[in-house]
């Protein structure tokens, strides 16, 4: 897809008079919260500081809920306890009523929306901070699925992310300990990293990207959904509606697969492959992400977060993806050391053993009933991903975050793999190709 150029007409006086009172709006808005939680504070009301911070981003809304996503995702810059606190905010947010979604996507076409669909199911299928999810029909009469961007979204996330970057930088200047830890260029990566998740015309590319992936590996045992150009702008994504099931409701997946097993190695040399074939790695390959669908085939959804790995680690990251298969705890161990930056010589033999020791304590409490999806979902997996990059900080290693994310989808990948390969080591089935060649297919 070509990506439409802004508008880059400059703005009048009023448009600059507008943006500046909303900004202005905002920022009071923030400035009362903020005053509420000090005056609770004040009057006893003192849960502890990860608590609190929590407790205020909800109260601040869209950004600050993205804000503290990103630290629950990324154990390897914010410390274990704030990243613990944060995985409370990985859940569904409250959605927008209908009828104001309606009118972005009216706002967004500039016509009639029944000259483009048949119908809209008024009941979202997904709420997060960012978009909502809806299912619809098209005139042409696809099934189909729209992604509709909540309505000044954009403009609340540049106006709190440059007043946080502002006082990053005052932090910094009066702190100056605190410009160690880059406070400022951190809340930069946060504000690119938010504002691309608004772009959709770049989602639908990194689904064109994967499906060309695809297509370039004669991969036809996976797909992405089409994405219907006709029907989607900056802040509308219409795409085709793959209906499958999760990989964690095994019931379900046997009425679609003779083979679970056969079908989970298909996924996961798929994204393997991405990994070098693919200009970006799908990175939520979490179970509302990742189906089987009613043919057969594994149906990747939902390419808001992608990830990229640097050719310069991609050997670190193949033995260390080899090794937690092979739960082979030296190997990962060096791996990781391979992948992170650290000034100090790491204790490799130590590393090992502490791994090793968090691994057991993990496997300790795995359910007996390989069928409790407690167990896989999204705070599960990331609590493990904490205390691996955790330990790897108590060992003077400092990872980047590609690493947090690509880590989490492995995690993600190894509770499939106990729910479904019941029989045997998955990793040691010579079907699953983890370093994959330019002749790399799938399994039929």
């Amino acid at each position: 897809m070509n990506k439409p150029q802004e508008n880059t007409t400059p703005q009048s006086p009023l448009d600059r008079l507008t943006a500046g009172i909303k900004g202005a709006f905002r920022i009071g808005q923030t400035a009362r919260v903020l005053a509420t939680t000090g005056a609770e504070w004040l009057l006893g009301d003192r849960p502890p500081a990860p608590k609190l911070l929590r407790q205020t981003f909800e109260r601040l809304g869209t950004t600050y809920i993205k804000l503290g996503q990103f630290i629950a995702s990324s154990p390897s810059v914010f410390p274990d306890a704030y990243v613990e606190e944060f995985q409370m905010l990985l859940d569904k947010t409250t959605p927008v009523p209908f009828h104001i979604m309606k009118g972005v996507m009216e706002r967004e076409f500039g016509r009639s929306l029944e000259t483009i669909f048949a119908s809209i199911d008024p009941q979202p299928l997904a709420s997060a901070s960012i978009a909502q999810v809806y299912s619809a029909r098209l005139t042409t009469g696809e099934d189909v699925v729209i992604k509709i961007q909540k309505p000044g979204v954009k403009d609340i996330l540049l106006t709190d992310l440059n007043f946080l970057y502002v006082a990053a930088r005052v932090l910094e200047l009066f702190v100056p300990h605190l410009s160690m830890a880059s406070l400022a260029d951190i809340v930069d990566e946060i504000q690119k990293g938010m504002l691309a998740e608004c772009d959709f015309y770049q989602e639908a590319s990194n689904i064109e990207a994967f499906q060309k992936f695809l297509a370039s590996t004669g991969n036809d045992q996976a797909t992405a959904p089409r994405v219907y150009k006709h029907a989607s702008t900056m802040r509308v994504l219409t795409m085709e509606r793959l209906h499958g099931v999760s990989f964690t409701d095994l019931d379900a997946v046997r009425k679609y697969t003779d083979n679970p097993e056969a079908t989970l190695i298909t996924a996961m040399n798929t994204w393997f492959a991405s990994l070098l074939f693919c200009e970006s790695f799908h990175a939520d390959v979490h179970a509302g992400n990742l189906l089987v669908l009613k043919d057969g085939r594994i149906g990747f959804i939902d390419f808001g977060i992608v990830g990229k790995i640097k050719p310069q680690t991609w050997d670190s990251m193949s033995k260390f993806i080899w090794a937690i298969g092979q739960e082979d705890y030296r190997a990962m161990a060096e791996s990781m050391v391979g992948i992170g930056m650290t000034k100090e010589v790491v204790d490799v033999d130590r590393f090992t053993a502490d791994i090793e020791k968090l691994y057991s304590s993990f496997d300790k409490v795995m359910p007996s009933d390989t069928l409790d999806i407690a167990y896989v979902n999204e705070h599960e997996v990331n609590r493990l991903m904490v205390d691996l990059i955790g330990l790897g900080k108590r060992h003077g290693i400092h990872f980047p975050r590609e690493f947090a994310l690509l880590l989490k989808q492995l995690l993600y990948f190894d509770r499939y793999v106990r729910l479904l390969a019941l029989d045997g080591n998955i990793y040691m089935d010579e079907r699953l190709t983890i370093q994959p060649d330019k002749n790399w297919v799938s399994i039929h």
